[in-house]
């Protein structure tokens, strides 16, 4: 058994100078969508990259056409039986816009208390992503300082261009993936379950989308003159579009639910044991009927069941005062969430034909703006490197929660469909976060028990056999 004792030791002893470094990283406005940060976008690069040297890492700053990745390695135990696992996380922020709205300088951290006693830390880049990727190098350092040694094999990736749409990424994994694979991914941009629940998400939800536009007469009519003989191609829109889902809130596609699963037993005990209150969830939005399929409750709704949504749409005249008018056009921008293994292209092309065949045959329509989707993303409530990161949490939690996420994090898909690997996604962030927003924090105790976990779940992977090729 790997002992983290003496790690634990050293984070207790040294977290204000663990504070120290991640204030001196979240000093560096490491804006990545704003050219004018650029430089210290390499800045922070450069720091994390020297820091990882420091520790005994071959770390280097790699170049891309957008900003920097820092990569490093480190060797694990001299008998080469532990895994090797590859940890990711980003070193990029969001803008600090509206800057009224924050208490203080965004980029000159502080710690608050609140009015219930609880220490927080604001400034931008302390929740997504800097405070979540720095309990993972802290526990790397506890172990080095007190073992001389890591309990597995690690590479490091960290990112610079996460909150910019991630461009240099998946060329970078293609140029770099032999160097980058490993037996399994780790990531900590994700959330908590509450405040003494941290979060294994064992699901994303994959994603099609795109815009649809039919149109009807050769110009917009007069509604007094055409009102009933013309084709309205809002109406015709708006009927094709309902009848996506039956009474039941099923999607009607055909072959919508292809590779859906079952929801798994013990995931559903997980869940159901997190006391999950869906008349308060609705209730903060003010809502109080959940709108999905009938016979999944809110949670399998907005974790493990595809759906089928209209974000957008428009047509005809919008302005200010009255226009009686029939629109030539009608447009909207259609997007489904998925689970399982359904296919993003089969989805769109299912949705094209429901489309089509309800056509009348002098209407046409066109569909613009599609990628090429993401597929769900899920991992067994089985595996290895998940039990053993569980466990690793309920050592130090007394317990965690499996739990999905209704939406995605591209780097998932991209780790699993570039490097083919699986990928264990551990969140000590909360919901009240304020990410991407004024005043963005991240809880002492979420910073502090953050490094302790990886402690921990770097000794759970240490006792694991190494991982079949």
């Amino acid at each position: 058994m790997t002992d983290s004792t003496k790690a634990l030791d050293y984070v207790e002893a040294h977290l204000d100078d663990s504070l120290d470094r991640l204030f001196a990283l979240m000093r560096v406005p490491s804006v990545s969508t704003d050219p004018a940060y650029a430089e210290q976008c390499q800045r922070a690069a450069s720091l994390l990259s020297d820091e990882l040297t420091g520790l005994g890492f071959a770390a280097r700053v790699a170049q891309t056409p957008g900003h920097p990745m820092v990569v490093a390695h480190h060797d694990g135990p001299a008998d080469g039986n532990a895994p090797h696992i590859l940890f990711y996380g980003h070193y990029d922020v969001q803008p600090v816009d509206p800057i009224a709205l924050w208490r203080r300088d965004p980029f000159d951290p502080v710690i608050e208390t609140r009015g219930d006693g609880a220490k927080q830390i604001v400034g931008r880049g302390a929740s997504d992503d800097k405070g979540q990727l720095r309990t993972f190098v802290e526990a790397c350092r506890a172990w080095k300082e007190t073992a001389g040694a890591l309990p597995c094999k690690v590479t490091i990736l960290f990112e610079g261009e996460e909150e910019s749409g991630s461009k240099s990424l998946e060329p970078f994994l293609h140029a770099n993936a032999e160097e980058l694979k490993a037996d399994f991914a780790l990531i900590c941009d994700t959330l908590m379950w509450d405040t003494e629940t941290p979060g294994l998400t064992i699901g994303l939800r994959g994603m099609a989308a795109g815009e649809v536009t039919i149109r009807a007469a050769s110009r917009d009519l007069h509604s007094g003159l055409y009102g009933g003989a013309a084709r309205n191609p809002i109406q015709l829109l708006c009927s094709i579009l309902g009848e996506m889902k039956d009474a039941d809130g099923r999607v009607t596609l055909a072959g919508f639910y292809d590779g859906v699963p079952e929801l798994d037993p013990v995931v559903r005990g997980s869940w159901d044991a997190l006391g999950f209150d869906a008349g308060a969830f609705l209730g903060d939005i003010g809502l109080s009927v959940p709108a999905g399929e009938r016979g999944h409750d809110v949670l399998e709704q907005i974790w493990s069941r595809p759906t089928a949504e209209v974000n957008g749409i428009w047509g005809g005249y919008t302005g200010e005062g009255f226009k009686t008018v029939i629109p030539a056009e009608a447009h909207a921008k259609v997007s489904f969430r998925l689970t399982g293994a359904q296919d993003p292209a089969r989805v769109w092309a299912s949705f094209e034909e429901h489309v089509r065949s309800r056509l009348p045959a002098d209407c046409s329509v066109a569909f613009t703006g599609r990628g090429p989707g993401s597929p769900a993303v899920s991992v067994s409530s089985d595996s290895p490197p998940l039990e053993a990161t569980q466990a690793a949490l309920d050592a130090e939690w007394g317990k965690a929660a499996l739990i999905g996420c209704g939406g995605g994090i591209p780097v998932v898909t991209s780790i699993s469909k570039i490097l083919g690997m699986d990928t264990v996604l551990v969140g000590f962030a909360l919901t009240d976060d304020n990410i991407h927003s004024p005043n963005e924090k991240y809880d002492l105790k979420s910073f502090h028990k953050g490094i302790r976990s990886w402690v921990r779940i770097l000794a759970k992977i240490g006792e694991m056999a190494k991982m079949p090729a």
